[in-house]
C-alpha cells in the first residue's frame, strides 16, 4: 500500500462539479492499493498518517503529527500511484490491485480513519475527480507499507 502524503493549507475533491470532500490545514493523501495488500497494511498506513511528524513546532522543526495539530485528513484513491513506470513510455497498471480489492481496502482505511480522527474527508473510489490543494512547504512524502 502506498500513500503520497502532502501537507496542505487546504484541499478539496470535486466530482462532477460537486465538492465531495474538503479539509483546511492537514494532510491530503493519495492512496494506492497493491495486490498483496491487506487490512493490516491499511492499519499500518493509517497509524503512520496520523502520527508522522510533518508539521512544524515552535522552533520550525518538523516535530508535530496530524494528531498534534488537530488537522484534517483527506483520503483520495489513486490507482495510478501503483503504476510500474520502470520501462517503456506507457505506465503498466499490473502492479495495482484489482478494483474490488482496491475499493474494499480503501473503504476500510476510510472507515478506520473516521473512527480514529475527528476530521476526515475523502474522494469517491473510481470516480473522475478533480483535486485542488495548496501544498504547504511544499512538503510531500511517499509512504510505502
Amino acid at each position: 500500500m502506498k500513500g503520497l502524503l502532502q501537507r496542505v493549507r487546504g484541499a478539496r475533491v470535486e466530482v462532477a462539479g460537486e465538492i465531495v470532500g474538503a479539509i483546511d490545514q492537514g494532510l491530503l493523501v493519495l492512496v494506492a492499493v497493491e495486490p498483496e495488500d491487506t487490512r493490516e497494511h491499511a492499519d499500518k498506513l493509517l497509524h503512520k498518517l496520523l502520527n508522522y511528524r510533518v508539521f512544524s513546532d515552535e522552533q520550525g522543526k518538523m516535530n508535530l503529527s496530524l494528531k498534534d495539530v488537530g488537522g484534517g485528513l483527506l483520503l483520495v484513491s489513486q490507482f495510478t500511484l501503483a503504476a510500474d513506470t520502470r520501462s517503456g513510455m506507457r505506465p503498466s497498471f499490473s502492479s495495482a490491485a484489482p478494483p474490488a480489492l482496491g475499493a474494499e481496502l480503501f473503504d476500510y482505511l476510510l472507515q478506520q480513519a473516521q473512527g480514529q480522527h475527528p476530521v476526515v474527508g475523502s474522494g469517491r473510489f473510481g470516480a473522475d475527480m478533480q483535486v485542488h490543494l495548496v501544498n504547504d512547504g511544499p512538503v510531500t512524502f511517499l509512504l510505502q507499507i
